[in-house]
């Protein structure tokens, strides 16, 4: 219940750092104090969302790319893709859904869930949109270890993509797939409670 309120929280108040969500929960009898609600945010993959200058620390080899879509006038398809992980609650447990966006269209071209923050996932639903689509020009992502990685980079300069990077923790560089994120909890996910992962996976391809 902790993780899907603050997840929730999470969503209405994107600023919000552990400090904020503790003093918004503790109205709602929530006791939890701000370094264990700190971990919890990190377990699900999340951050309060405002631009860090200068501090941004990516692994070792990881390249640096520029954000590219900004004052960019997107007019047809397959011109830019994004791509965004969100984590998703269940009845016990929880999982991530990674999905591929395509940011003319505001089509959703591939998507994984996963019980793990890897790399694995995201390389197999942008492959399968590329099988399914063709190559974009650009590919927007945020700064997670997983689109920065060798792996993942290698996957899009094998097919020329240009590599798009938003802002340390600034939604509004990717806002498309954030607010996907967000429809597919309120409209969806929070109205049920999945019990297997085979559950989440058929609702969502219902929607």
């Amino acid at each position: 219940m902790l993780l899907r309120r603050i997840d929730e929280l999470h969503l209405d108040h994107p600023f919000a750092g552990a400090r904020m969500l503790r003093d918004l929960l503790h109205p709602e009898s929530f006791e939890a104090g701000r370094k264990p609600i700190g971990t919890l945010m990190a377990r699900m993959g999340i951050e309060a969302l405002y631009r860090k200058p200068n501090t941004s620390r990516r692994q070792r080899g990881d390249e640096i790319s520029p954000y590219l879509l900004r004052d960019l006038a997107i007019e047809w398809p397959n011109q830019a893709w994004a791509a965004d992980i969100t984590y998703i609650p269940m009845r016990r447990g929880f999982l991530y859904l990674f999905a591929v966006i395509d940011w003319f269209s505001r089509r959703v071209l591939a998507w994984r869930l996963s019980n793990t923050l890897t790399t694995d996932c995201c390389l197999e639903a942008v492959r399968e949109a590329i099988h399914r689509q063709g190559c974009p020009e650009i590919f927007n992502a945020d700064q997670g270890c997983q689109f920065t990685s060798g792996e993942f980079t290698s996957l899009l300069k094998a097919h020329d993509i240009r590599i798009s990077r938003d802002g340390k923790g600034s939604w509004r560089d990717n806002v498309f797939v954030e607010r996907l994120g967000k429809s597919v909890k309120y409209e969806e996910v929070y109205l049920k409670a999945y019990d297997r992962v085979a559950d989440a996976k058929a609702n969502l391809i219902a929607r």
